[in-house]
């Protein structure tokens, strides 16, 4: 899509967030579009999509539609909007400014909008079924509570929710976890927006800390949890009503679980890492010290054979001359 189109289409879904619903936002922006835009509804989910994305489109409504509950929350009832970007271009136009380079998909609670890759997405990116989960799981946090959850808080449900287990593998492996330690919580929110590397940190981070929340209980998981933050309007006040500690005393706990957890996978990780790299950097020295080792090992061996040869050789002419001598002797006698 032309940056031109992209930049109307931004426009029109700007006029589109005073309709009420998620399919007439949908449609009122299709019928400003070409005409392969075209627009999929059901339940509570609507689909804005170009014609090339009219399969993925159709795909991300049967995941939201077969799986529209959320750990601990009541089940949404806000109609949402998935826009479906057919290429990057749109994509950055339909995020806007916030969303950072490397983002697959963003949520717009306010709007109950979601904004998703079309099929041009790479690989890297993740299962866009995945991503979809997560975005939706923003969405239905925010219903529930309102714009209050802290952003650690809120990345770390929806990576909990969307069961992005996966993100453990970063905290084992993770070099910033053995030397730089682990951040405070309120800390996990600036690192959301300083580069991939460490995005991806404050995500794992935020979602063991949403983990071992549920943990806290095992049989209501955050039901109880997001039943007083609904009454008390804080993460504060509810956690200290649901568990009986405060945010301080939870941010302890949360630390050692992950220090005991991952720490020593971490650490194995980063010897593993440090030992290639000297491997890297030492092995070629250590190769030619080896090899002046052997050719000094063959020169030493050259040298005592050659020794023994001449060694030998003396002997030799030393019987010979002794034995000449004793033959003189005998015929002059």
């Amino acid at each position: 899509m032309a940056a031109w189109r992209a930049a109307i289409v931004a426009a029109l879904l700007t006029a589109a967030t005073t309709v009420t619903t998620a399919s007439a936002q949908a449609s009122a922006v299709a019928d400003s579009l070409p005409a392969d835009a075209a627009v999929l509804a059901t339940g509570r989910f609507a689909v804005l999509h170009f014609a090339q994305d009219a399969r993925l489109a159709q795909s991300y409504l049967e995941a939201a539609q077969r799986n529209d509950s959320f750990p601990g929350l009541p089940r949404p009832r806000a109609e949402v909007l998935i826009l479906v970007a057919p290429d990057a271009a749109t994509f950055r136009a339909w995020a806007g400014a916030q969303a950072p380079e490397w983002g697959a998909a963003i949520a717009f609670p306010a709007q109950q909008r979601i904004v998703m890759q079309g099929r041009y997405g790479a690989a890297a990116d993740g299962d866009p079924m995945v991503t979809l989960r997560h975005e939706l799981a923003h969405l239905a946090l925010h219903e529930a509570l309102g714009p209050s959850p802290p952003r650690w808080f809120d990345e770390g449900y929806a990576s909990y929710a969307a069961g992005e287990w996966g993100r453990d593998e970063v905290l084992a492996t993770s070099v910033g976890l053995v030397w730089r330690g682990i951040p405070t919580l309120a800390g996990l929110d600036s690192g959301f927006y300083e580069g991939s590397e460490r995005a991806q940190r404050s995500y794992a981070l935020a979602h063991r800390a949403v983990a071992e929340l549920a943990g806290l209980d095992p049989e209501r998981g955050l039901g109880l949890l997001f039943s007083h933050w609904s009454r008390e309007g804080t993460f504060e006040r509810a956690l200290r009503r649901a568990h009986g500690m405060s945010s301080a005393d939870f941010e302890q706990y949360w630390k050692r679980r992950v220090r005991r957890q991952f720490g020593v996978l971490a650490l194995a990780a980063d010897l593993t890492a440090l030992t290639l790299v000297l491997t890297v950097l030492l092995g070629p020295m250590w190769w030619q010290r080896r090899q002046r080792l052997r050719r000094r090992l063959e020169q030493m061996r050259e040298d005592d054979r050659r020794r023994d040869e001449a060694e030998r050789a003396s002997a030799l002419a030393a019987l010979l001359g002794d034995s000449e001598g004793e033959n003189d002797g005998r015929i002059k006698g």
